[in-house]
């Protein structure tokens, strides 16, 4: 298996986090936007990530960008502050090649560093892979929206996947 390393993004990768990102809009799979986002657009987004809650870039030993991973703060209320809402985009190159497995699991491993005692990640429900992927590492389904999002004029429900890192 290829070695991979993990490093703070820095706002040199906002242009590939951005492209990757792209990259799945056309899937209808991955997120909500429906049209592809700017850099400029993704700014505030990048610069809200910080040492509490990182963005890193998953690199293999040539350096070349295979996805990216993030923790967020979740509903941006201080009673929330050891919950975090975690971003996998993987490259389209990279995808379907277990990934997602060890990103997954460098993120359950560093977690508690960051006083995080709780993971939640919000998955289309047919979003099966993602899905699958999630419940492989303990991830519980802790809700689902319904048909809130509408993507070609087709309804689509949201799952809510949470996992508790300590008790």
């Amino acid at each position: 298996m290829e070695a991979i390393k993990f490093r703070t993004a820095e706002k040199s990768d906002l242009p590939k986090i951005v492209e990757i990102y792209n990259s799945t809009v056309p899937t209808r799979m991955a997120t909500a936007d429906t049209e592809p986002v700017s850099v400029a657009s993704r700014e505030q987004w990048f610069d809200e990530h910080d040492s509490n809650r990182p963005l890193w870039v998953v690199e293999d030993v040539q350096n070349c960008t295979l996805g990216w991973v993030s923790f967020q703060s979740f509903y941006g209320r201080p009673a929330y502050q050891a919950t975090v809402e975690i971003s996998i985009y993987i490259n389209p190159e990279s995808r379907g090649k277990g990934l997602g497995k060890r990103i997954l699991e460098y993120c359950l491993n560093q977690a508690p560093k960051y006083g995080i005692k709780t993971l939640v990640g919000f998955i289309f429900s047919h979003n099966t892979p993602s899905l699958r992927l999630f419940q492989q590492f303990g991830f519980e389904q802790w809700g689902q929206l319904p048909n809130i999002a509408v993507l070609d004029g087709l309804e689509k429900s949201l799952t809510i996947l949470g996992k508790r890192i300590t008790t």
